[in-house]
């Protein structure tokens, strides 16, 4: 097995698996524009596999967007931070072999888009999910959530940006199964296995024959919403009604 690391990625070759794993455990793994740029280029893997793992080190599966520098931040600076994220994400959704994200504790905003993006999802008991994009007006993988858990489901998770734990996710079909952290080898070797019942390029075209390609489309809405003047100060005012209520 090959193994690379950075401050933020973990990257394990190991024959027909990679696996990425984001090592901000202090920061609950929130994405910062180099864990994002870092994920995008681990992904972007020329040779054939049967697997890709992402997971994260730490307390939680990932917060979300990193804004720690917020007060910096321009517009079109966060405008660049999330196209960058729906390349990610697309990059998931997209890709030429299995993705397994294996997730526990909080998965917040980009970090539940993560999952959601995922072919298979295995969530630890204990998990939840939220996603506030909507609280400032972004529109990022609303149309992947809607085909995974449907119209309803995905109206009523973003309009009332509500906080769903592993067995209401698996019921709605945010998430595929629920095991224990303990049980994740076992259930990657199983994945593993039968992701090798199929020829490389027999994989590769199932992959792309079962998946609608509305990247261009996906783009655009996240584009168009995130354009529109105000995006700095649209998540800065949330960010203060979500302190200010956890202060009552």
């Amino acid at each position: 097995m090959n193994s690379t690391s950075s401050n933020d990625l973990i990257i394990e070759n190991d024959g027909d698996k990679l696996t990425l794993t984001m090592n901000r455990p202090d920061s609950s793994n929130s994405l910062t524009p180099e864990l994002v740029e870092a994920l995008i280029t681990a992904l972007s893997i020329t040779r054939p596999i049967r697997l890709c793992v992402i997971r994260a080190n730490g307390r939680n599966f990932c917060a979300g967007f990193d804004l720690s520098d917020i007060d910096s931040l321009s517009d079109g600076d966060l405008l660049l931070r999330f196209v960058r994220l729906e390349t990610l994400l697309q990059r998931i959704h997209h890709a030429t072999f299995p993705v397994l994200v294996l997730t526990h504790g909080h998965a917040v905003g980009a970090g539940a888009d993560i999952v959601v993006a995922a072919g298979s999802r295995i969530a630890a008991p204990g998990s939840t999910f939220r996603m506030p994009g909507w609280q400032f007006g972004i529109a990022l993988g609303t149309r992947r959530l809607t085909d995974l858990i449907g119209t309803d489901g995905a109206r009523d998770l973003l309009i009332d940006t509500r906080v769903v734990n592993e067995t209401i996710a698996l019921q709605m079909g945010l998430i595929s199964e629920v095991v224990a952290q303990v049980d994740w080898s076992a259930r990657i070797a199983e994945v593993l296995q039968r992701s090798s019942a199929l020829p490389h390029d027999s994989l590769q075209n199932l992959l792309a024959l079962t998946i609608q390609d509305t990247r261009a489309a996906d783009m655009a809405a996240l584009s168009e919403s995130a354009s529109v003047p105000g995006l700095k100060e649209r998540i800065v005012a949330y960010r203060q009604r979500v302190q200010q209520s956890r202060k009552r």
